[in-house]
């Protein structure tokens, strides 16, 4: 069964994030704004990746002077979906 999350970043010039998870593997990951090729090419390369899998690669990434990045707020938002699930 797919669960769809939306998860509103922060820090970043991303809107919002969606994600498609069937089990712990995602099926699609969707950026509104930001930086249309990197998020496009993060969410592809995320495609039939468990969400550990993601957040372990992705977690702690930043973006210029920043704290965060998108990358870094997709980990985040995996991160509220999996405390979502408890």
């Amino acid at each position: 069964m797919t669960k769809t999350f939306s998860y509103r970043p922060t820090g970043v010039c991303s809107k919002l994030i969606e994600v498609d998870l069937d089990g712990n593997k995602i099926s699609r990951v969707q950026f509104t704004g930001g930086c249309n090729g990197n998020t496009k090419g993060v969410a592809a390369l995320c495609v039939g990746l468990s969400a550990d899998e993601v957040i372990t690669r992705l977690s702690g990434i930043t973006c210029g002077g920043k704290s965060t990045s998108c990358p870094d707020q997709l980990a985040n938002a995996l991160k509220a979906m999996q405390k979502e699930d408890l």
